[in-house]
């Protein structure tokens, strides 16, 4: 079996893992989406019918697109890890295997670069485009699968940590 297989197997667990993980995890921005309620540390607005403002057009600007990375990116890496475990089904060399994550690395990091152009905050819209630069550099890795590995298995941590209103 060569190195190449061997990486892209490794890539589709670690993917794999990665979404797990990611959908385990429930930031303020998707508690205060589903309740309907303030993210913590905010106070109701003190007038009954409040104007809105560019603060809080901004925030949920930002709430709505980072929800929105978030789901790009599990779908993304969704589909890397269905395409990695069907190339072991399949009669594929190494490179071929690899050609295909570098192919979906790219349509992944397209996604994310395309809900950058949304975002109204100009640092949630620096955040995202190198978000999008990063997966784009994994889609031209010689060996994207160790990229994979070291890489992009950060991301969605980040971005859970630093994409919030």
């Amino acid at each position: 079996m060569s190195r190449s297989v061997v990486y892209a197997r490794r890539a589709a667990a670690t993917v794999a893992l990665g979404v797990l993980a990611m959908g385990c995890q429930e930031t303020a921005r998707e508690e205060a989406a589903r309740t309907g309620a303030s993210p913590a540390g905010t106070t109701a607005p003190a007038s009954p019918t409040p104007s809105p403002s560019p603060v809080a057009t901004t925030a949920a600007n930002t709430a709505e697109v980072c929800r929105e990375v978030d789901r790009v990116i599990v779908a993304g890496s969704r589909r890397i890890a269905a395409d990695s475990a069907a190339s072991l089904t399949r009669d594929l060399t190494g490179e071929q295997v690899a050609d295909q994550l570098r192919r979906n690395l790219a349509g992944l990091a397209d996604d994310v670069r395309a809900q950058a152009r949304r975002a109204a905050d100009p640092q949630i819209r620096t955040l995202i485009e190198q978000t999008a630069d990063r997966i784009d550099a994994g889609s031209r890795e010689s060996r994207p699968a160790a990229w994979m590995d070291a890489t992009f298995t950060g991301i969605p941590p980040k971005l859970t940590r630093e994409c919030r209103a």
